[in-house]
């Protein structure tokens, strides 16, 4: 049996929806932001002997393509490393393909190209940082002691517990030579220019893929408070917990040779989204600067202010960006937003919003989870069409597959690999 598809209303709603989610990842776009910060630092680039450009993260291809006319008379070598979803082949760079959400044979490859690149700086030269969204993973170079499986046991770990992103890279920084700040150690010898897309809260330039070229701000004691709080420290590899439990390190020093620039941030795009949306509603409430916590207590507060909001007169947007979390009990398939909307439709089918509504929830990569969907889009009729093709919502919620759940539906949300990472955006529209 064929689903019914949404009201007409409705297939307006999801369409703005996903119009305004497009236009929020446009906001962050990689090439426009290197391009802006790299126009004011022509004489730095001109005074330099030579340049070495490394770049990694998921908008690594595209951050290096806008830099590289800005630097290719002085370039002495470039490395970028990427995931597989957003490799692509740029002359005089090698590329590499690292492992994401999980790393991977290319994430020890893209560490030791990145290493020895920064290692190989000269006093004079200038190291070119390009740091987007997800570096943590694609580069990946364990202190010695540790393997990949070691790394790959931990990150799988520290994701599926619920941790937030800045406890998972308090843990990352004391397992790694490159994060943490101790990358830019490596080439203290020379000037470092370091340009960052940011996906996490508050724009943390010490967490963001983990610190490499910023003074961190967690020590070995707050990731082994990280451990605790999850329960995670009896549960990991032999070799791992044999550094646990003498685990110190010695902090990265000041990186005063380093220029550290924010250009690009969930908080950017959630404004664009803001501003657009103000065009069509002339009601919009933002959530949350960033939305964080575990997914259930996050579909809960957005299903209440969407209760609370249908009493308006008028349209209403509610936007929010950020990353819940999702501690992974079942054997399914999905991804913290896929989970958020499936539990929202869920909550409003128990409790209706009594207006006709779409809510969306995607990662600005264009890709939740392990999954090739950015997230999902639901709307009033979303459980019907589920259950129509003899689907239970509820139980693929149990078994943390709602990536099936939302396929049954039509409401997966495939944009594929778009080039940035600045986190997720929640958009809420009712008429």
């Amino acid at each position: 049996m064929i689903p019914d598809r949404p009201a007409p209303l409705v297939s307006m709603l999801r369409e703005q929806a996903i119009a305004l989610f497009r236009e929020g990842v446009a906001a962050s776009d990689p090439s426009s932001a290197v391009t802006s910060a790299l126009e004011g630092r022509r004489d730095a680039i001109a005074a330099a002997r030579r340049v070495i450009l490394i770049a990694f993260g998921k908008a690594a291809c595209p951050m290096t393509r806008a830099a590289l006319p800005f630097v290719r008379d002085k370039l002495h070598y470039a490395r970028a490393v990427t995931n597989q979803e957003n490799l692509e082949s740029i002359e005089d760079v090698h590329v590499i393909a690292g492992g994401h959400p999980l790393p991977n044979e290319g994430s020890i490859a893209g560490a030791y190209a990145i290493e020895r690149a920064a290692r190989a700086a000269e006093p004079g030269d200038l190291v070119l940082a390009l740091v987007s969204g997800g570096g943590s993973a694609l580069i990946c170079a364990p202190v010695p002691g540790l393997s990949l499986a070691d790394k790959i046991a931990l990150n799988d770990a520290l994701i599926r517990s619920g941790a937030e992103i800045n406890e998972i890279n308090a843990v990352r920084q004391q397992f790694s030579r490159l994060k943490g700040g101790r990358l830019a150690q490596l080439a203290s010898g020379a000037r470092m220019l370091s340009l960052i897309l940011s996906d996490v809260p508050g724009d943390d330039i010490g967490i963001i893929a983990s610190g490499p070229t910023a003074q961190p701000k967690s020590t070995a004691a707050d990731a082994l408070a990280v451990l605790d709080r999850y329960g995670l420290r009896d549960r990991l590899p032999d070799a791992i917990r044999s550094q646990v439990n003498h685990l110190v390190r010695d902090e990265a020093g000041r990186p005063d040779h380093v220029e550290n620039v924010l250009i690009g941030s969930n908080r950017i795009s959630l404004r664009q989204v803001i501003e657009n949306a103000g065009a069509n509603y002339p009601t919009v409430l933002k959530a949350s600067d960033w939305l964080s916590g575990d997914v259930a207590k996050v579909a809960h507060t957005l299903h209440r202010m969407a209760l609370d909001a249908s009493n308006q007169r008028g349209s209403v947007a509610i936007v929010a960006g950020g990353g819940p979390t999702v501690r992974v009990a079942g054997s399914g398939t999905g991804g913290r937003n896929q989970e958020l909307v499936l539990r929202f439709a869920l909550l409003a089918e128990s409790a209706p919003i009594k207006r006709p509504w779409a809510f969306l929830s995607a990662g600005t990569d264009g890709r939740d989870g392990p999954t090739d969907a950015a997230g999902g889009i639901v709307d009033p009729s979303s459980m019907s069409r589920m259950r129509t093709i003899g689907c239970n919502p509820r139980a693929l919620l149990e078994n943390n597959d709602s990536y099936r759940a939302l396929e049954s539906s039509g409401d997966l949300l495939i944009t594929a690999a778009t080039g940035t990472n600045v986190a997720d955006l929640q958009i809420l529209l009712m008429r």
